[in-house]
């Protein structure tokens, strides 16, 4: 088509303009967003300093210490296993561009509304030159499949969860088909038929076995260290048992799952607490139990923001790339 020869050329000037003019909106709008992640995380470890340092107080120095580490290693181990999937869809992106755009978007689970988290995603993929397309699938691929890991480790802890909690059985009926959904084929096609209602271009190539295994292990390896976190906290009580440490894997891991369904609340706030709250109850007690759901939500709310802090002032050293299109992926 040549639609340009038809425009006065009085007018061909404005386009530049239009275009620098939505590129600032974009640009601040971006800003402000991180503002307000920063704010709400900021906001909730503040509000809740003072049952945290209680409960800390109790637990060794030592044990507390590991404990933070263990969830920055879970959240590392989280990155890894979503850039298996991200340079899976084109050329690989590297280490660090890579974890600056997972962990500072990270933050926006702290807005109320999880969609936070990938709109800032796509935009720091964007600005780093990936397509927003590339970013969005391999959040969705990510997310599919750190569900189905959860749950499998979730069985866990199931048989103290459904002492209190019977209807969170629920959770199990979508495992079935999150296990036959793992295959490349399948998720493939439910990939390319989520991004034909966008009305994006699908992908010009099945997702692989091993990427997918890749993500999958690491997801697990994530969920462990995530359940560790909370076994130092609770050794403070003097509960090392290795059975505790399996109940505090598989809390943490459907905790973390069923937070998903309530996204309208910053990080699933309360509802994987509760979970996690009654699944240490018969090991530590409710008192207790609550005050490590608690502390441990905190410790997370630290990691998160030391880990992206890390990750941006790191990437903001290397010179952006070129940007991508949104069109078809390339292997």
């Amino acid at each position: 088509m040549t639609v340009d020869a038809d425009v006065p050329s009085e007018q061909a000037p404005t386009a530049p303009k239009a275009k620098s003019v939505r590129s600032l909106v974009v640009t601040w709008l971006r800003r402000l967003l991180l503002v307000a992640v920063v704010i709400g995380a900021g906001y909730y470890l503040i509000s809740r300093w003072d049952e945290v340092w209680a409960t800390l107080g109790e637990v060794p120095w030592y044990s507390a210490v590991l404990s933070l580490l263990a969830v920055v290693a879970g959240i590392l181990s989280s990155t890894v296993g979503w850039q298996a999937v991200v340079d899976d869809l084109g050329k690989p992106v590297g280490r660090v561009v890579g974890s600056q755009i997972f962990l500072v978007s990270q933050l926006g689970k702290y807005v109320p509304g999880a969609v936070w988290a990938y709109v800032l995603q796509m935009e720091l993929g964007r600005k780093a030159g990936l397509a927003r397309s590339r970013m969005f699938i391999s959040s969705l691929v990510q997310l599919g499949v750190s569900v189905v890991a959860s749950l499998a480790l979730g069985v866990l802890a199931l048989p103290v969860l459904l002492d209190e909690t019977p209807g969170a059985v629920w959770l199990y009926a979508v495992l079935p088909f999150g296990l036959a959904a793992l295959h490349p084929k399948i998720m493939t096609w439910g990939v390319n038929l989520i991004l034909r209602v966008l009305r994006k271009a699908p992908l010009d190539h099945t997702l692989r076995w091993s990427t997918i295994m890749k993500t999958l292990g690491f997801a697990v390896a994530t969920y462990v260290l995530f359940g560790v976190h909370l076994w130092l906290l609770a050794t403070g009580s003097g509960s090392a048992r290795f059975s505790v440490l399996l109940l505090c894997i598989g809390a943490i891991a459907i905790g973390l799952t069923a937070g998903l369904f309530f996204f309208i609340l910053p990080s699933g706030a309360g509802v994987r607490d509760v979970l996690v709250a009654l699944a240490l109850t018969p090991a530590v007690g409710p008192v207790a139990a609550a005050a490590f759901a608690v502390a441990s939500r905190a410790m997370f709310t630290v990691a998160d923001g030391a880990t992206a802090g890390v990750a941006a002032v790191v990437a903001r050293l290397r010179l952006p790339a070129e940007p991508e299109t949104d069109a078809p992926l390339q292997p």
